[in-house]
């Protein structure tokens, strides 16, 4: 079994794997080959210019100015310094508030361990119990509640603490809850005003043969909300002038790629296959071909568009309706607009870039089929999972399970003692997977290994433009989906291991401390 200087040696080893990274991360986030793989925010708001277009050509890659290496630390502190609404400008209140997570960890945790620390792990080490049960043990066992005697009065010490971390982390998050909240309110109250804020999207507008969709629009929301409409702008099925325009996009990059080519040798034009792939065919002009086809795109999005805005089967039951105040707006998006619950239906419009406008054209009968599909799928799932589960929730008592299976009444039995050993033996599993995966995982994480890899294979092999160069820079997510958990999982095992096995407790603590720093800076 483990042992103090077992652990010790493991907890020298993940610091040093940690503080590899820190240093591999901090060589190569000054390099101006990865400048926009660590700061590709700073790019697209136009903070930062690129640092390849001048100086030598060894100093468009590799950073010579020594003095910056001795520095490698520096951004710690300049994450740290940040303030809380310039981090929200700058990141946004989402990841702010995740970052509050990882405080939250250090605000239940540091507490919790000095009053572990100071009564729970001397009442614990104080016994003997183990050295007498001829159990094989380790030190660390015996700082945990497995050194206890049983029937010992020594127990209402881990009864008291139990009920004081609970109350304590309760108090915690009920006041950190408030803090988010009130900031919430502040972001919503504060942030500039946006067009869909004051935007309803309302679907499935009933035909009239005597007025058209726009007309229609108009005029129900003239009689309805006489003192808050504003204006609105009906909804096109506009799919297929989507597909001429990012064919259009693509076919402008190619050209740029050419133009740029010749200009970089204007002796020679360059030239490319009119066959698959450009592997075979035709040899051409390639700056006079993609040009043409460029030309001829552009007048096909023009007669799509002209078609799309004369051809009234192309406006759609749907409409975007901007009213004067956003009172007026909540106040639409939130209510029944008509007798006939089936038509006017209102509901907040979504931000511009999370709109799906090929969805737009759905009409509304098949939407109502598919929720309908969906229903029913979700009612014979439930339905087939809820008989098994009524079944054992029959024998959830004790009593009732050893009445039906007698032969199951030994396992029963023993699993409440085996639980109750296994936990505190198992707590030096918890520490080495905190320290390899919490300390060492969460240091690599901001080498941002897989968008280094991805960007300089782009950047090789797909970067033609300076356009493909900014689409291949990739900020990333809050990874939120992943993270969560396992911030969660350390929350268990900090609680859990509080009152059974504190000697756990520091390792958490250094964990949310280094995830802070690291995502602070992410």
């Amino acid at each position: 079994m483990a042992t103090l200087s077992d652990i010790g040696v493991a907890a020298a080893i993940n610091i040093l794997s940690a503080f590899a990274f820190f240093l591999a991360f901090a060589i190569l986030r000054i390099q101006p080959v990865n400048d926009r793989v660590y700061f590709p925010k700073w790019y697209r708001t136009g903070l930062r210019c690129s640092t390849l277009a001048n100086g030598a050509f060894v100093n468009k890659f590799v950073n010579l100015d020594f003095r910056s290496y001795a520095r490698f630390l520096n951004w710690m502190p300049a994450a740290l310094r940040m303030p809380e609404p310039e981090l929200i400008d700058h990141a946004g209140l989402d990841s702010t508030i995740y970052l509050r997570i990882y405080l939250l960890g250090l605000k239940i945790f540091v507490p919790i361990a000095f009053l572990a620390f100071t009564i729970m792990v001397p009442v614990n080490w104080t016994n003997n119990t183990l050295e007498h049960s001829g159990l094989t043990f380790s030190d660390i066992d015996k700082l945990s509640i497995s050194n206890i005697p049983n029937g010992s009065l020594r127990f209402w010490t881990h009864l008291v603490m139990a009920y004081a971390f609970t109350f304590w982390t309760c108090y915690v998050l009920k006041r950190e809850y408030e803090i988010v909240a009130s900031m919430r309110l502040h972001f919503l109250a504060s942030e500039q005003r946006h067009p869909d804020q004051f935007t309803v999207l309302v679907k499935n507008v009933p035909p009239d043969p005597d007025e058209s969709v726009s007309e229609l629009v108009e005029h129900f929301f003239l009689v309805n909300h006489p003192e808050h409409y504003l204006s609105h702008q009906v909804v096109y099925n506009a799919n297929k002038l989507s597909e001429l325009v990012n064919e259009k996009k693509k076919i402008q990059n190619w050209l740029d790629y050419y133009q740029n080519k010749y200009e970089r040798n204007p002796s020679k034009r360059p030239l490319l296959m009119t066959g698959f792939l450009g592997l075979w065919g035709e040899s051409v002009d390639a700056v006079d071909f993609y040009t043409v086809k460029n030309e001829r795109l552009s007048r096909d999005i023009s007669l799509e568009r002209e078609k799309i805005t004369s051809n009234p089967k192309s406006i759609m039951a749907a409409a975007f309706v901007s009213f004067k105040t956003r009172w007026g707006a909540a106040v639409c998006a939130q209510t029944q607009q008509c007798r006939n619950p089936t038509i006017w239906l209102t509901e907040w419009a979504p931000e511009p870039r999370d709109v799906y406008w090929e969805n737009l054209s759905i009409p509304f009968v098949f939407l109502t089929i598919r929720r309908l599909i969906v229903a029913v799928a979700f009612f014979f799932l439930t339905f087939f999972f809820v008989i098994p589960i009524a079944i054992v929730q029959s024998l959830a008592n004790i009593e009732s399970i050893e009445k039906a299976l007698p032969f199951l009444k030994p396992i029963i039995e023993v699993i409440p003692k085996t639980i109750g050993a296994s936990i505190p033996m198992k707590a030096t599993f918890f520490i080495t997977y905190i320290m390899v995966d919490g300390w060492a995982g969460v240091a690599a994480e901001i080498l941002r290994l897989k968008p280094l890899i991805i960007y300089h294979l782009k950047n090789l092999f797909l970067v033609k433009t300076k356009k493909d160069r900014e689409e291949a820079m990739d900020p990333g997510s809050i990874g939120f989906h992943t993270g969560e958990p396992q911030i969660q999982l350390y929350f268990l095992l900090g609680l859990v291991y509080a009152i059974v096995t504190p000697i756990l407790l520091p390792f958490v603590i250094v964990f949310f401390a280094l995830a802070y720093v690291v995502f602070r800076h992410q």
